[in-house]
């Protein structure tokens, strides 16, 4: 089966500039307003967007994300709510829907019961940041028998033979970590990315997307070539904290 991940930056691509993929809490910044800023961002170019499933011991989350995501759990978000919610909303949304989270929460809904309401609610891929490939098998077959992309996070501390690894079983696209530690914008990136990213391309064969660390569009350019997507959420939640809306985030991006 096709993934509408690759497919949808395939196109980005297609047209001359990068897959966009902002990443959003769920319920954040609130419940009643969430939905709205969703399809706000599928209006203003999102080609894929993640929603992040909120837990208590985000261990790759850096301060902004992790704030958010508090506030979220504190309003009683859970991935029930997200689920059920997608389902109500997915129609209002063109992007491809990817979950990101941890495993625990995903574990305690129960595997099989999360592929099928996942399914239902029309998501198309899932990262999960602590998840080891040699402990995915059992997730990873239920999510490919309803067409889910189980997202592969590699980075700068990934072998060639981690990688190779991964490929083999890698659908969606491939999320490289710009950094060694958690998510949150930089002024700079390493300068250990590009050499980083050069040896993803040869390992896997479909999209490459960059992710933690990103500030702005302009902070991309030097990487031109390099990646075909780029994941941005601390700078979204500090743009949507300061009172812009997501249609203003977007237009900066979608330029």
């Amino acid at each position: 089966m096709n993934s509408l991940l690759t497919e949808k930056i395939t196109a980005a691509k297609a047209a001359g500039r990068l897959g966009l993929i902002p990443f959003l809490p769920g319920g954040y910044p609130d419940k009643a307003g969430f939905w709205d800023v969703l399809a706000a961002l599928d209006a203003g170019g999102a080609d894929i967007i993640e929603i992040g499933m909120p837990f208590s011991d985000p261990v790759a989350d850096g301060p902004v994300v992790e704030a958010a995501s508090l506030q979220a759990l504190e309003q009683g978000v859970n991935l029930a709510w997200i689920l059920s919610g997608l389902a109500a909303n997915r129609a209002r949304l063109s992007a491809g829907i990817v979950l990101m989270g941890y495993y625990n929460p995903v574990l305690q809904y129960g595997l099989e019961r999360f592929a099928e309401d996942a399914a239902k609610a029309g998501v198309n891929g899932l990262i999960l940041a602590d998840l080891p490939f040699e402990e995915a098998g059992e997730i990873r077959a239920l999510l490919a028998a309803r067409n889910i992309d189980l997202i592969p996070l590699v980075g700068l501390n990934t072998s060639r033979e981690r990688m190779k690894l991964y490929a083999g079983n890698a659908r969606g696209f491939v999320y490289f970590v710009s950094v060694l530690g958690t998510t949150g914008e930089r002024t700079s990136l390493p300068d250990e990315v590009r050499q980083g990213l050069a040896l993803a391309r040869e390992c896997f064969d479909i999209p490459l997307a960059l992710g933690f660390g990103i500030k702005s569009p302009e902070q991309l350019k030097e990487l031109s070539g390099l990646i075909d997507a780029a994941v941005f959420g601390s700078s979204l939640i500090r743009h949507l904290d300061a009172g812009g809306d997501a249609a203003g985030f977007m237009a900066r991006w979608a330029k």
